[in-house]
């Protein structure tokens, strides 16, 4: 059974509160971006609370924003973008999160939370030159 878009929505606010930047739903699908500071308390209560239960990372990919679509964009230039899969409710949640520093793109490391994350982080890592912190094979 899968989760409504307003429910999921209402569940993510009150699961991450504060670390909760946005929620947005469009074509068919939930995206959420959450804090660079708090990036490990959030996926850790995405896949541990039991009204998310995003227990499983499907991929996990850089995203350098510069040159993204026709016009010129105007914020962080580097993103994280997590793709999670809730087996329990039959629900995926599009999680990004933005590097602070344009020059030196550092996010926290997921591979305490889904160890699957490793392969992925190395990837952008070698791609986008984004660092994680904590990454026990960058």
């Amino acid at each position: 059974m899968s989760i409504p878009h307003p429910t999921l929505a209402d569940t993510l606010r009150r699961a991450l509160g504060e670390r909760l930047v946005s929620v947005t739903y469009a074509l068919g699908e939930t995206s959420a971006v959450v804090r660079a500071t708090e990036l490990p308390e959030s996926l850790a209560a995405l896949r541990d609370e039991r009204e998310l239960a995003f227990v499983q990372l499907v991929d996990l990919c850089g995203v350098d924003y510069s040159g993204y679509g026709d016009r010129a964009w105007d914020g962080a230039r580097y993103a994280v973008v997590y793709h999670l899969l809730s087996l329990t409710y039959n629900q995926r949640l599009r999680v990004r999160v933005f590097a602070p520093d344009d020059d030196f793109p550092v996010v926290a490391s997921a591979v305490p939370v889904w160890p699957s994350a490793n392969w992925y982080e190395r990837e952008a890592f070698d791609l986008f030159g984004i660092v994680f912190d904590g990454q026990p094979d960058l």
